[in-house]
């Protein structure tokens, strides 16, 4: 996914040379991620997530044979490739969400701080080598984009197999209905309770001022020259951090008021994407400044997902995972789109600090406003709230 990831995104600067067309991958993303993400979150929590996962697993191998075909028949249309992303992140507002439900189901309480970070240590080796072997491939005479797109293709028997072998799961306790009411359920839940607000909000000024993906083509071909390895290790970079800090993130666990602390985390991502806008074209000081930014993410998100986990109720366990979902990847894509259109009516350079800056504000007025999210004290593994009423316990 990672390969494809980064194959979509110089396919599209390739045939347009324009980074707001890049930054429009992220409306291809987001309107199917915010249209079927709170929807599907009732269908977690009525069906067998394995099942689910199965189905949607099984979607997504299609959208990816489908874009590898598109590449070695040369189509090279922008408006196709906006539609299978399209659809391939409508699949994943389903699939991810019911994923992440797997922790909680197959683990006893105590351990699902350590599981979450366990997870993103593969999710950074992923973003690690990710991006820089797709550089090295897209770079390659004989392999280009279309290898990238083929290799994930061809992954997705490995991810199918080992979702196969997985016992079953079924949701426990009463199942909703599904529509709009069950929705809306969630939504009150998460309304009611500042800590999940907070949480939400700080991660959303992060994603959506301070993310500036669909600027990094610019960026690197004016800094750097253009060369696809360089742009791999933009996202390298990110993921070397990330996965340096996954690493020593076993302390996470005993952090007292988490609230706080991803409140610092995501100043420090913002701070470090501003640091990168206004770097000179030294690789090793950008790259030490991205790197920077995807330790603290690391950190931010290990909160984030613990918060979550700790404050939701097994009966909506579904629908505020999805919601959860629908704010880290919606954010992240609604973030391409306002760095790509602002990088397009000033420049790159003012897009991404500007956005830096604004993130660090944002999380100063969030503590601000939500205090009880600032104060929050992590809750002991056995307890969990018993219903939207009584949410407020979650925040004294």
């Amino acid at each position: 996914s990672a390969l494809t990831f980064f194959a979509v995104m110089l396919q599209v600067y390739d045939l347009t040379r324009s980074p707001f067309a890049v930054g429009l991958l992220g409306v291809a993303q987001a309107v199917p991620t915010l249209a079927v993400g709170l929807l599907g979150g009732p269908l977690t929590d009525a069906l067998d997530r394995r099942k689910l996962v199965l189905v949607t697993s099984g979607c997504l191998a299609v959208v990816s044979v489908a874009l590898a075909a598109q590449a070695f028949a040369g189509v090279g249309q922008v408006w196709l490739l906006y539609l299978l992303v399209s659809v391939q992140f409508g699949l994943s507002a389903l699939d991810r969400p019911a994923r992440g439900t797997f922790t909680p189901a197959l683990l006893p309480a105590n351990q699902v701080t350590a599981a979450l970070a366990l997870d993103r240590i593969s999710f950074q080796i992923t973003l690690t080598a990710g991006p820089a072997l797709a550089g090295l491939i897209a770079a390659a005479p004989h392999l280009g984009l279309r290898a990238c797109y083929l290799l994930d293709a061809l992954s997705f028997a490995a991810a199918l197999y080992g979702v196969g072998r997985l016992p079953k799961l079924r949701p426990t306790g009463s199942r909703p209905r599904l529509g709009p009411r069950a929705v809306a359920e969630g939504i009150r839940f998460i309304r009611h309770s500042q800590v999940l607000a907070g949480a939400f909000l700080a991660d959303l000024s992060a994603t959506i001022f301070a993310l500036p993906l669909a600027l990094f083509p610019a960026i690197n071909a004016e800094r750097f020259g253009g060369d696809p390895r360089t742009l791999g290790l933009f996202t390298t970079a990110i993921g070397v951090g990330g996965l340096a800090s996954a690493v020593l993130s076993g302390p996470l666990g005993r952090i007292a008021r988490p609230g706080r602390a991803m409140l610092v985390t995501v100043a420090i991502w913002g701070a470090a994407f501003a640091g990168f806008a206004v770097a000179p074209a030294v690789l090793w000081l950008t790259l030490g400044l991205l790197a920077v930014a995807g330790a603290a993410d690391t950190f931010t998100v290990v909160f984030r997902i613990g918060i979550v986990q700790s404050v939701t109720t097994e009966a909506l366990r579904g629908r505020l995972l999805a919601a959860d979902y629908v704010v880290g990847a919606g954010g992240s894509q609604l973030g391409n789109l306002w760095s790509g259109a602002l990088g397009s009516l000033t420049t790159p350079v003012i897009s991404a600090f500007s956005g830096g800056l604004l993130t660090v504000v944002a999380v100063g007025a969030i503590g601000l406003v939500l205090p009880a999210f600032r104060l929050y004290r992590r809750q002991p593994a056995a307890v969990r709230v018993a219903d939207p009423a009584s949410s407020a316990a979650a925040e004294t």
